[in-house]
């Protein structure tokens, strides 16, 4: 996400706390928040798509010690 994006959130949120949002102000909040969690989704998935385990379970895959 864009860094002009990220200010503007941390503004928008300041804001709401100080003296509150305007309707459109709400509005373009929850779009931009919306749009930054699919960003961090979307780069979690692509992340996690690349793990690869590569050593045998520890202890025969049993839980504990033993």
């Amino acid at each position: 996400m864009e860094l002009d994006k990220i200010h503007r959130i941390n503004f928008l949120a300041k804001k709401a706390k100080t003296s509150g949002l305007t309707a459109e102000e709400r509005r373009e909040q929850k779009k931009l928040r919306d749009e930054y969690r699919e960003e961090v989704r979307r780069s979690l998935e692509d992340e996690l798509s690349r793990v690869e385990f590569t050593d045998a379970p520890l202890n025969g895959g049993r839980k504990g010690r033993g």
